[in-house]
């Protein structure tokens, strides 16, 4: 298949040519291969060829699943593959293979995904950008001057530049939604215990929800139907939905009442750009026949960043000590990163006290937040704070953990809400800036992705995005 025609399905339609012959698995995955070595040298997304292990599965016979034949990826942290190496793109881990899938890849080669490779993530997935200094800089397939975001920024950057037409993904704090918005993507956070981490435990405390990053919105949902299968023991459970998410995609969701946020959560100016997207995507839903009403940042959000940064860095802590126990010697500082290092540190000042405090400021801001939102439908805001950063944000500079956070707060601050709330969001690519994709987010009532997938729907077919490649990789 010549990657012209590859590029103008997305994975359901290439599932619906296998289906009916037209092309077979070897063939597609040829094509991705080739698309690799075509761009891959431009952009650094995949650090993993798994080519080997996806020709085994393709030889073995693929079930008869939904995806049957579609070629993959997955992000190199948290999911395990058995066989390949997960480091989290972390020198720590660079060596360590897995022997057991994990649930989440296990439901995908039920679904027939042919899986040959991973892409780039930041050490552990820290940062909202993509420079983990074992594998390099992944740069934006639209603009290489800018960062590509994170910390799903690999598979972001691959199913922008064609490599493949969806891509597994992760967001714990907007790890999804960031790295959409900065390449044109759809990109959908499913609700708290929409899809199973097993075996593993909980990420960083449940704010971690794994799926992935499309260029259409029926990918996301059909997607989501084939990896929506809680698994027995798990601490978050949401029972798969009474009609697939796929069917939501295309049906009317009605008048919706939507609340709009025009400043970032905390009350401060977004850049110009991400206001303007806003206000237009609100001119938009009302457009196609709903309500729109401008309302305040939420309440109750000015501990957010403590308790995260509490949260995330005696999460990371515990991994790093397991493996270190593991090993029978503690981590050498020049494994890890100098940011890792600050957070390493820093993890170790905080108390159990500290940490019970922070899940307890969690939860209520969930609470306060869900009160808030609780008239409306769906809300509007931009999905970051100002357009994408400069690549090389952490090397320009930047002298200490505060200045850090201040940056990455500025640069993101919409989107660690839903996570700690553990609401369904989405990044759609209603906006451009240029040549800039500028993501718009929504977000719905836990456990409601049908109505986030049916106003996705609308926008695609609205304003469609799906044929809009970068021009330097055309």
């Amino acid at each position: 298949m010549k990657f012209e025609e590859y590029r103008r399905h997305d994975a359901v339609g290439l599932a619906q040519l296998v289906a009916q012959r037209d092309v077979t698995a070897e063939e597609l995955l040829d094509t991705a291969l080739a698309r690799i070595a075509a761009v891959n040298p431009k952009i650094n997304a995949v650090v993993q060829n798994l080519e080997t292990l996806a020709r085994r599965a393709i030889a073995a016979g693929l079930p008869n699943g939904p995806f049957a034949g579609v070629p993959y990826l997955l992000k190199d942290v948290t999911t395990q593959m058995a066989g390949a190496v997960t480091t989290g793109g972390s020198r720590v881990f660079a060596k360590v293979t897995a022997l057991d899938d994990s649930a989440l890849v296990a439901d995908y080669k039920r679904a027939g995904f042919v899986i040959f490779g991973k892409t780039n993530t930041p050490e552990f997935g820290l940062v909202g950008i993509t420079e983990p200094e074992l594998w390099g800089t992944t740069l934006n397939p639209w603009n290489p001057a800018v960062t590509c975001g994170g910390s799903s920024g690999g598979a972001a950057a691959a199913v922008a530049a064609g490599i493949v037409p969806a891509a597994q993904a992760s967001d714990g704090g907007g790890s999804i939604r960031i790295p959409s918005s900065c390449c044109g993507l759809f990109g959908f956070k499913p609700s708290r215990g929409r899809i199973s981490m097993a075996p593993q435990g909980e990420g960083w405390g449940g704010l971690t929800v794994l799926h992935a990053v499309t260029r259409s919105v029926r990918d996301s949902a059909a997607i989501l139907d084939a990896s929506c299968r809680p698994e027995i023991g798990d601490p978050y459970y949401l029972a798969p939905p009474a009609t697939p998410f796929a069917g939501e995609v295309g049906r009317d969701p009605k008048m919706l009442r939507i609340g709009m946020v025009t400043t970032n959560i905390y009350g401060q100016p977004l850049e110009a750009p991400c206001e303007a997207a806003v206000r237009d995507a609100a001119k938009l839903c009302a457009d196609i026949g709903h309500k729109v009403e401008e309302i305040k940042s939420p309440p109750g959000v000015e501990g957010l960043i403590e308790a995260v940064m509490t949260i995330v860095c005696t999460s990371m802590a515990t991994n790093l000590d397991r493996e270190a126990l593991r090993r029978g010697r503690a981590i050498s500082d020049d494994e890890i990163e100098p940011i890792t290092k600050m957070l390493y540190d820093r993890a170790k000042t905080f108390t159990g006290v500290q940490y019970a405090r922070a899940i307890q400021a969690m939860h209520q801001i969930g609470r306060d937040v869900a009160t808030w939102s609780a008239p409306y439908d769906v809300l509007l805001l931009s999905t970051l704070g100002t357009l994408p950063v400069p690549v090389g944000m952490l090397k320009n500079g930047l002298r200490d953990l505060a200045e850090i956070t201040e940056r990455f707060y500025r640069f993101g601050p919409n989107t660690q809400v839903f996570n700690i709330t553990g609401q369904p969001a989405m990044s759609v690519p209603l906006a451009w800036d240029g040549q800039t994709p500028v993501g718009v987010q929504f977000a719905g009532r836990v456990g409601d992705e049908a109505t986030l997938f049916r106003l996705a729907g609308q926008f695609e077919k609205a304003r469609p995005w799906f044929d809009r490649t970068p021009p330097e990789l055309t």
